[in-house]
């Protein structure tokens, strides 16, 4: 029995054919176990609103950003592996500045020498050694060592004598291992009494010698580091 189609009919008919053929094409196409229908000539094939395929083999693994571009974001991130967070390196601790320090001391003339004389006498040795034994732990750059006296006698003869017995006391501080490089030794005579005027008034006597003896005086000035102990 023959049907006569309209045209209607005829078109149904074709489309029906040509969908038909391009399944029948698209599976022949397909390559084995692969996530996407393919063509033939290995495109990915669509539907009619743009979307892909899958096969029966498909897995997250396969999206790519033409089909399943939502995907990938979390396909990379959950890939990428995770970057250590940096390791702090801690800087070594600075070492502490030495401290400078500065010490003045001052001694009796009369202790160190007899009256009138630049020669140490025994308690002025034992004075100077526990001078010594201070500046120990001082890291000393500069010794100064300045000799005093009272206004009796010449000026001029006040200067050399002040100028001895500075000369003896860096000779004996040498003698205990200080670097003579580092002692300056000088003499100031009668010009920077520590009495004030109009004290001990009076022609020499006893009573104006003793009056005076805060003037006949030997200063030691340590500048240095402090040693850390």
């Amino acid at each position: 029995m023959t049907y006569a189609l309209n045209n209607k009919q005829v078109g149904v008919a074709v489309s029906c054919v040509l969908a038909l053929g391009l399944l029948c094409n698209t599976a022949q196409a397909q390559t084995k176990n692969s996530g996407y229908v393919t063509d033939q000539r290995g495109n990915v094939v669509k539907s009619g609103t743009g979307l892909c395929w899958r096969t029966g083999y498909w897995t997250p693994a396969d999206a790519n950003a033409e089909c399943d571009s939502d995907l990938m974001p979390r396909l990379v991130a959950r890939a990428a592996d995770p970057v250590p967070a940096p390791v702090p390196v801690l800087a070594p601790a600075a070492a502490a500045a030495p401290m400078p320090v500065a010490q003045r001391i001052t001694l009796d003339a009369d202790t160190l020498f007899d009256f009138d004389k630049s020669d140490l006498r025994p308690a002025g040795r034992t004075a100077l050694d526990e001078f010594v034994a201070k500046i120990k732990t001082i890291g000393p750059e500069t010794i100064t060592v300045v000799g005093h006296t009272d206004r009796f006698g010449s000026n001029t003869y006040n200067q050399h004598l002040s100028e001895r017995r500075a000369a003896s006391v860096k000779a004996y501080l040498v003698s205990k291992g200080v670097e003579p490089a580092r002692i300056q030794s000088e003499g100031k005579g009668e010009t920077m009494p520590v009495t004030k005027a109009g004290e001990c008034l009076g022609a020499k006597s006893a009573k104006v010698v003793a009056c005076l003896q805060p003037d006949r005086r030997v200063e030691i000035e340590v500048v240095g580091t402090q040693i850390a102990r």
